[in-house]
């Protein structure tokens, strides 16, 4: 039986089982439990920022099951719903300036990286073979696209960010943790809420929600959001503003009350991005190792350009290519929650689609060297995960079973204009001189994933005395890929170029965008499994400590593979093997005061075997970049959470994270640009300096200790707000005031470090002062990016190792005003 009908068969039964588990959104509506409840604005003492209008009991589903935060052994941080709304963290990007852990990179929706405490997914261009390290859930339904990221939080009420392994509790194996969504649920009492914002760079946005009952056993929730904001970057080629907002959402769910011991809901979403994106600006040119007539100055000199701006912060592009980032996902869940016997039953059955259709500038600048490159992308998911949870007697426990369908297939176009012979064709070879060469040029790729998954998972937490609990958990899981990839190239007059031609004009052609065509398949079992103790020190006190041995599932390379002198694909780089993970942690949860001060403590030290990094063949149109395994890397650090609320008018939030992630052995690694390009030393050669015009360059690198791309050493979030009793046009309520900053040191914006793409550290500072009714009015200003920092969120360096350097500027300044209103 084919896979996609064996899940899709299992999807339809398991529709009639009924199952349960109670989620932190399920909860808002009951008391709160004494036993759970904690002092301040309804953000734990591991959570970040601040929002007096939270919830003040904080219930955490990490664990699959309903506890106080501080109670959790595991480091988590916890958004509430309010403080999301207040601070503008409307999707995932903006939500990394509150969680110093989580990194954020995205040169557009498919090439965006989520990872956590730097590791997760390679930085630069996505690879549709491998799996996310970082695993993004929505009411536990698994999001495989990273794209997903990009969107607008749709009518959330609580956001847990998981550092570390999750697999022998979540249904997707994710090894450096798990991004948790809980969305607010239908209720039986009416309720709804409507939000308005409008900003500078004509921002507008809109959130609306309204939920109620339809019956005594039926009720409903509708909820939407509009996001809509100019471009941050001007293009002078096409008089456009660029990198766009432009976000549809919509949410509907349906829940039946069947019985008192069953419930059922059905939930349907719908997410559309339509702006015009994505560009970069020239930030400046480093020397390589190329001949210097092939050199970025050089070229551009040829052929009369210059860049529009020096400045990258006076945010001018002059991007000829067209430029389109349409984004569309959406699915349907249906999950049953059934009380039986000791325990809850839970049954979770989705579908998912994602369309993307893009189109980019893939030379980065105004010549029209790459006239289109577009690789629309259409993807299915089907899920299906059967769990059971409950307590007997001093054992708490959750068994589980997943099963994961995935098919993604991918039609693209990459054409060559007129431009390209004489920047891409070496200028001693007279063919450099005819525009006709590489002018239509187009290499059209077919590439296709068919990605099955299984997964047997449990975890037993065993009360040995009211202060000691161990909990060991385990998991086995299977994983198949099987992928193609086929490149075909054809000339402007309709030629097929291909490697047993040696005619000079299909020799030159081929250097550029050369044909290829493989299949590969992976197919692996692996057995995961974590040990945690915790033991109460003293009241409001919890000390624990895991080991937790992971694997992240083997890939196939889906960009294309190097090939031979004979053209020939190098099939052994067609998989890439699975990353090994030994994870170790140590941790306190306190509280002192009457639990107004909350300080939680963790350090960790990761280390990944086989570690799956992208890496980048310098040569123009060969590979942007493929897949390799670097033989080890680890992460390790310390991160402090702390929270006080003096008064009940009062209070303030510090979180911070020192990351050491680095190589520890990848001793065949690409060069990077300034060692790269140059004629390759032979043994016995001397490699030239960095920088070398027509030097000698090393056939591949060691950069063992160097540091992993993406994440900072140093990062913090901190915040404040204080709140006075006032009244507005006798409307009593609160007027507030409140900061919430963000420090990033600096670092590497390359798989390979460079001295050209060494991201500076930036701060950035946002504020906000409003008056909050007592039955749901909320009115404020807000500034984010108040003091106008100019940042980069990476640079990048395109193929052909020219030495140009374009980058992804931050966002500028902006203000506004938003108006809520809750009932």
């Amino acid at each position: 039986m084919h896979p996609r009908i064996f899940f899709r068969s299992t999807a339809l039964l398991s529709c009639a089982l009924p199952a349960s588990i109670a989620l932190a959104q399920e909860v808002p509506q009951t008391q709160p439990d004494p036993e759970t409840e904690e002092q301040g604005d309804g953000l734990s003492p591991s959570s970040v920022g601040t929002g007096a209008a939270d919830d003040n009991t904080i219930v955490v589903t990490a664990r699959r099951r309903q506890e106080s935060s501080q109670s959790v052994p595991i480091a988590v941080s916890i958004v509430g719903g309010e403080h999301i709304d207040a601070t503008g963290s409307f999707n995932v990007g903006r939500l990394q300036q509150l969680t110093p852990t989580l990194q954020f990179y995205s040169s557009n929706p498919r090439n965006t990286a989520v990872n956590i405490r730097g590791i997760g997914v390679p930085f630069g261009l996505t690879n549709d073979g491998i799996e996310l390290g970082v695993g993004i859930y929505v009411d536990d339904v698994y999001y495989s696209r990273v794209a997903s990221a990009t969107f607008d939080f749709l009518d959330v009420a609580q956001i847990e960010v998981l550092r570390g392994p999750q697999g022998t509790l979540y249904g997707k194996n994710t090894t450096s943790g798990a991004i948790n969504i809980t969305t607010r649920q239908p209720t039986f009492t009416p309720e709804g809420s409507l939000e308005a914002s409008a900003g500078s760079f004509d921002f507008r946005q809109v959130k609306a929600a309204l939920s109620g009952p339809l019956s005594d056993t039926l009720a409903a929730r509708i909820a939407l959001s509009y996001t809509d904001r100019d471009g941050t970057l001007y293009n002078i080629a096409s008089g456009d503003n660029i990198n766009q907002q432009n976000n549809l959402g919509l949410r509907g769910q349906l829940l039946w009350e069947a019985g008192e011991t069953l419930d059922i809901t059905l939930a349907l979403d719908w997410s559309r991005q339509n702006p015009v994106c994505c560009g970069t600006v020239f930030v400046g040119t480093g020397q390589t190792q190329r001949p210097l007539d092939r050199q970025f100055a050089a070229l551009a000199a040829a052929q009369g350009y210059q860049v529009p701006n020096s400045d990258p912060f006076d945010r001018t592009t002059d991007l000829d290519a067209p430029l389109s980032a349409v984004n569309e996902l959406g699915g349907a869940a249906l999950k049953a929650n059934w009380e039986v016997g000791p325990g809850t039953l839970t049954s979770i059955t989705a579908w998912r689609f994602w369309d993307w259709l893009p189109a980019n500038d893939r030379d980065f600048i105004g010549l029209p060297i790459t006239t289109l490159s577009q690789n629309p992308s259409r993807q299915d998911q089907w899920t299906q995960e059967l769990r059971y949870s409950g307590q007997l007697d001093d054992l708490d426990f959750v068994l589980g079973a997943f099963g994961y369908y995935q098919e993604i297939r991918t039609q693209g176009t990459q054409s060559q204009g007129p431009a390209a012979s004489q920047w891409l064709i070496t200028p001693a070879n007279p063919l450099s001189a005819d525009p006709s060469v590489l002018d239509g040029l187009t290499a059209t790729n077919d590439i296709r994933l068919d990605n099955v998954s299984a997964a047997l998972f449990g975890q037993l937490s065993w009360h040995l005395t009211d202060r000691l609990t161990i909990q060991p958990g385990i998991r086995l899981n299977y994983d198949r890929k099987d992928g193609s990839y086929v490149s075909v190239v054809t000339n402007g007059i309709g030629e097929r170029v291909t490697f047993a031609s040696i005619d000079p004009l299909i020799v030159a052609q081929r250097a550029v965008l050369a044909p290829q065509s493989f299949t590969a398949t992976f197919s692996d079992w692996n057995l995961s499994y974590d040990f945690t103790a915790s033991y109460e020190l003293a009241s409001d006190v919890l000390a624990y400590a895991t080991y937790a041995k992971s694997f992240k599932s083997g890939g196939v390379n889906l960009n294309g593979v190097p090939s031979d002198a004979d053209g020939n694909p190098i099939l052994g780089a067609a998989t890439v093997a699975p990353e090994v993970i030994d994870h170790f942690e140590v941790g306190i949860k306190a509280q002192a005061l009457d639990r107004r001060l909350t300080a939680n403590f963790a350090a960790f030290r990761t280390e990944i075997g086989d570690y799956q990094t992208l890496v980048t063949n310098g040569q123009l149109g060969v590979l942007r970049g493929y897949l390799a395994n670097a033989e080890k890397v680890r992460s390790q650090g310390v991160e402090l959470d702390l929270s006080f609320r003096p008064t009940a008018r009062f209070n303030i939030y510090l979180n911070g994270a020192y990351t050491d992630a680095e190589y520890v052995r990848f001793d065949d690694a690409p060069c990077p640009p300034e060692l790269s390009g140059g004629t390759t030393a032979l043994p016995g050669q001397t490699p030239s300096a960095l920088g070398t015009p027509g030097g000698f360059s090393p056939e591949n690198c060691d950069i063992s200790g160097q540091r992993l791309p993406g994440v900072s050493r140093w990062a913090f979030s901190y915040g404040a707000e204080y709140n006075h009793p006032a009244k507005l046009l006798s409307i009593s309520g609160e007027v507030y005031f409140g900061y919430d900053g963000s420090y990033r040191s600096g670092f590497s914006s390359n798989a390979t470090p460079s001295i050209y793409t060494n991201v500076d550290g930036y701060s950035l500072s946002n504020f906000r002062v409003g008056f909050r009714s007592d039955d749901g009015l909320n009115l404020f200003a807000w500034a984010r990016n108040a003091f106008d920092e100019e940042y980069f969120e990476q640079l990048q360096v395109p193929s052909g190792n020219t030495g140009l350097i374009v980058g992804n500027p931050g966002d500028p300044a902006t203000y506004g005003v938003t108006a809520a209103f809750r009932f």
